[in-house]
């Protein structure tokens, strides 16, 4: 069997512009891919202007982080990382009847093992209306896999993807209820429902190329997404607001239990008091 692999050349730019000039910042992006097992990063590379010195180390979730600090004076900060990357297809797909059953899933020995990745977070807590729908999905499907692949399809049928609607902060209950949300808000709220069935539940944020038609070397202009994975006896991953499995068009940057942990620019600074205004993210 063949298997096809794209090469995927991403470039990430984003920044902050400042109020007035601000003496120093100290920053942390995480824009750069990870070698793993279907992802091969053959290049990487973060540039920062105004010019600082970077230093790279794995977070506690195993994202790589390019931390930098500048010490002169500058109204705005650019960040761009560049990378090339193989990917690989989706591969061998658990079907919905496929993983580790719900008894297993609670024993306490995987209980304590994915803790962190049960609990909610502040952009991942439900409410009790979505509580009740955790629970009757979990009460209806055999598997918990079979749940979350069910779940994935009733959230894609409830809520249209609208930009602007939502900021960085909304929650999983704010996007909810208004039905209307991206790619952040979606992966937020069933990572939540997930958690509530007792299924650890990761939010992984990375690069999805837009078109799965477009032509060898044609340039196309996309932005960050962000899909889940979950944990049935093994890892698997899926962006429920494609209706897809991961393949070869997504590149993954980061997980963690939200998108707190992987945000792709983050820092702080000496300078006027007004908050920085983030630059556009593509």
């Amino acid at each position: 069997m063949t298997v096809s692999s794209w090469r995927l050349k991403v470039q990430h730019r984003t920044g902050f512009t400042y109020a007035g000039k601000v003496d120093s910042s100290y920053n942390e992006a995480r824009m750069s891919p990870r070698n793993e097992t279907r992802q091969a990063v053959l290049d990487a590379r973060v540039e920062v202007w105004p010019t600082a010195r970077t230093y790279r180390y794995e977070d506690y979730w195993g994202t790589i982080v390019t931390a930098f600090d500048v010490h002169s004076a500058h109204e705005s900060l650019q960040v761009t990382a560049a990378a090339t990357v193989e990917t690989l297809p989706a591969g061998d797909l658990l079907p919905s009847t496929g993983g580790i059953g719900w008894d297993e899933l609670a024993t306490p020995a995987n209980v304590d093992r994915w803790h962190e990745l049960l609990l909610p977070t502040p952009r991942t807590a439900i409410d009790e209306e979505l509580t009740e729908l955790a629970e009757s999905l979990k009460a209806v499907e055999p598997t918990p896999h079979g749940a979350a692949m069910a779940l994935c399809e009733r959230i894609r049928d409830e809520m249209t993807y609208e930009a602007g609607v939502t900021g960085v902060q909304t929650d999983a209950v704010q996007s909810w209820r208004q039905r209307k949300g991206v790619c952040q808000d979606i992966s937020h709220l069933v990572v939540g429902l997930l958690r509530a069935m007792g299924t650890p539940a990761r939010y992984v944020s990375g690069y999805l190329h837009p078109n799965p038609d477009a032509a060898v070397g044609e340039t196309v202009v996309g932005q960050s997404h962000a899909w889940v994975e979950w944990w049935v006896g093994r890892w698997t991953a899926f962006d429920p607001t494609n209706g897809v499995p991961v393949g070869e068009r997504h590149v993954v940057v980061g997980r963690g239990r939200e998108y707190a942990d992987v945000p792709p620019l983050k820092g702080v600074y000496s300078g006027p008091p007004t908050p920085a205004r983030a630059s556009r993210s593509r």
